[in-house]
C-alpha cells in the first residue's frame, strides 16, 4: 500500500497542531515535583536499607556467635 508523502506530512502537520504544548511554568513545577518525589524515595529507600540491615544484623548476631 502506497501512501502519498503529501498527504502524509500534512496528516503529520494536522495532528501536531491538535497538541497541547505545556506552558513554561508547568513543565518547570513539574520537573520541581520530580525531583522532590525523586529525594523523598531516596530517604525512604535509605531508611528501609537501614532497618532492614539492623534486622539481619540482630539476626546474624543472635545465632551467629
Amino acid at each position: 500500500m502506497a501512501t502519498n508523502p503529501v498527504k502524509f506530512a500534512n496528516e503529520v502537520r494536522a495532528e501536531v497542531s491538535k497538541v497541547v504544548w505545556p506552558t513554561r511554568r508547568e513543565v518547570v513545577m513539574t520537573t520541581i515535583m520530580v525531583f522532590i518525589m525523586a529525594a523523598l524515595f531516596a530517604v525512604f529507600f535509605s531508611l528501609v536499607d537501614w532497618v532492614i540491615r539492623l534486622g539481619l544484623q540482630g539476626v546474624l548476631g543472635y545465632f551467629g556467635s
